[in-house]
């Protein structure tokens, strides 16, 4: 296995000045094959991953699928009373998951959301802007705020605690979210870089490397991570060894698509999953939200984050990847098309 054009790619645009530092991590059979750190970072540093935190939150709420404690055409209002106001009594958790419930804007500061009593108050607030279930628009934050009431319900633990607990612990990896200043040490500080040099206001996820931030551990975008940690629990995705997931529940988050609405933004259907992206058959796997490889099987799957942060496995190769950069752009063309080429360099790997 070549691993010396995948990890070039990733040092040019380091060398070249466009990234102040990257990792990337390339794993198989439960075990690491690869992982380098470039530019101003060691395989210590921990990194802002955005969004691919998504899926690690959705894990919890797949356990619990799995004990029957929820199922997917609950209403959430079903676990959260609260929630109903404001006419979301209909919405179900898989229209929460499959990001169609109609809420995509709703406002949820770190700090409130941290708070449970001020998360309620909150939740209970929000409106809907469209008819659940009649479209897709992605729910950047405000829908993994929903899942981590139902998780801190469901369980009688933080939904930070609980993630910890049920998930990253037993697959040996550390606590990726809600860490204690205590527990920041490594964080690769978030670095403006090309077009967004000098408009760092207008983007707030540059409040995400922030100490108070990470402690609230915002459940659709706030894990700090490894691209080796990813890569391992996406390994745990395809080979279940310890049993942490029911086997049907488990099967249906990583292969069985629920959501073909169209994407607003790139055009092409969705491909969702309770939790996840599937490349599919249908040839435009590379312009779905988990940048996927040109080279990944029609049954890969994965999520990626903001500014170019990529993850995923291939089942069909037993390989999983993940690179994780601290330089955020305004330029999502350039950010894309550095996401296309190292995806495509590691799914060539199998």
């Amino acid at each position: 296995m070549d691993l010396r054009p995948l990890v070039d790619a990733a040092r040019q645009d380091v060398d070249s000045g466009w990234l102040p530092s990257c990792q990337l991590a390339v794993a198989r059979d439960g075990e690491l094959i690869a992982f380098e750190a470039l530019g101003a970072a060691t395989t210590a540093t921990r990194f802002c991953v955005f969004s691919v935190t998504k899926p690690i939150v959705a894990s919890v709420i797949w356990q619990l699928l799995g004990e029957r404690l929820v199922r997917t055409s609950d209403r959430v209002a079903d676990h959260i009373p609260e929630f109903a106001k404001n006419g979301k009594e209909s919405v179900t958790l898989e229209q929460v998951l499959l990001h169609t419930s109609g809420f995509p804007n709703a406002p949820m500061p770190a700090d409130a959301g941290a708070d449970p009593a001020r998360r309620v108050e909150r939740l209970a607030s929000w409106y809907l802007e469209w008819e659940p279930g009649t479209r897709f628009e992605y729910h950047l934050g405000s829908a993994h705020w929903v899942l981590a009431e139902l998780i801190a319900r469901l369980t009688g633990r933080d939904f930070r605690d609980a993630l910890d607990e049920r998930v990253t612990g037993p697959l040996g990896l550390p606590r990726l979210l809600g860490l204690r200043e205590d527990q920041q040490h490594g964080i690769a500080p978030l670095v403006a870089v090309g077009a967004a040099k000098g408009r760092e206001h207008e983007n707030h996820l540059f409040t995400y490397d922030r100490p108070d931030v990470v402690r609230a551990g915002v459940p659709g975008g706030g894990a700090v991570a490894t691209a080796a940690d990813i890569a391992l629990f996406y390994q745990a995705l395809m080979d279940d060894r310890l049993g942490l997931w029911d086997p049907d529940v488990l099967g249906d988050a990583t292969s069985n698509v629920r959501c073909t609405f169209p994407d607003p933004m790139l055009g092409v259907p969705v491909n969702r999953t309770i939790g996840l992206v599937v490349a599919g058959d249908d040839g435009q796997h590379v312009r779905r939200y988990a940048a996927f490889g040109r080279q990944c099987s029609p049954r890969a799957f994965g999520h990626a984050g903001a500014h170019g942060q990529v993850a995923w496995a291939d089942p069909e190769t037993g390989l999983s990847f993940a690179y994780v950069t601290n330089g955020l752009d305004a330029d999502f063309m350039r950010e894309g098309f550095r996401a296309h080429i190292v995806s495509t360099l590691a799914s060539q790997l199998g």
